[in-house]
């Protein structure tokens, strides 16, 4: 698998070569880990058990994701599908996934001064906000209402409920570029839940 990494490209590009080797996408921690075992010089080599050296290395990975997505889909070559949970590779599909809408995700790992400044503390209360919030579920509940589904659910009927949903509401079609955000947020989290 490691025989033709590019080592000398950025780290967007070796992300995208792990990628494309895995169809169906894999969770960040797997990237990661794939990305240290092919000896990439872009992510500290340090023990990611340190809490600080795990977000340091999220964040630059991260960024290299972002990055990358907006390369992808400038060119129209595929859509970067970026989650914690599964990171993947998807056709591009002209308006279906539109980057020109506000994400502040996008917006917080493009901005490097966020790895410069967060301190170990930072990290700390970063990581305690974000269980409290996975422990909540409300998330889960609201998209589920918002694509009409319930529990049990599988990934198959939640795309194709999307799918459903774009049709009748892109703003291509006379639909609301509201309603539009609503749908790609609600996917983005049912995604989390159930890739």
């Amino acid at each position: 698998m490691y025989a033709d990494f590019p080592q000398q490209a950025d780290l967007s590009e070796q992300a995208l070569y792990l990628l494309q080797q895995q169809p169906d996408g894999l969770p960040e921690y797997a990237l990661l880990q794939a990305l240290r075992k092919a000896h990439s010089s872009h992510l500290p080599q340090l023990e990611l058990s340190d809490k600080l050296v795990l977000f340091r290395s999220h964040f630059v990975l991260f960024n290299a994701l972002y990055r990358l997505r907006d390369q992808l889909w400038q060119t129209q070559q595929a859509f970067l599908s970026i989650d914690p949970l599964c990171i993947r590779l998807q056709p591009y599909v002209a308006g279906s996934q539109a980057l020109g809408q506000h994400d502040p995700l996008r917006d917080y790992y493009l901005d490097e001064a966020h790895l410069r400044n967060t301190t170990g503390d930072d990290v700390e209360r970063l990581l305690t906000s974000f269980w409290t919030r996975m422990h909540s579920g409300e998330e889960k509940l609201a998209a589920l209402e918002l694509f009409e589904l319930q529990d049990p659910i599988t990934p198959q009927r939640i795309k194709q409920r999307y799918r459903q949903l774009v049709s009748q509401h892109h703003p291509d079609r006379g639909g609301s570029q509201t309603r539009m955000q609503s749908i790609n947020q609600a996917m983005e989290i049912l995604q989390r839940y159930y890739c």
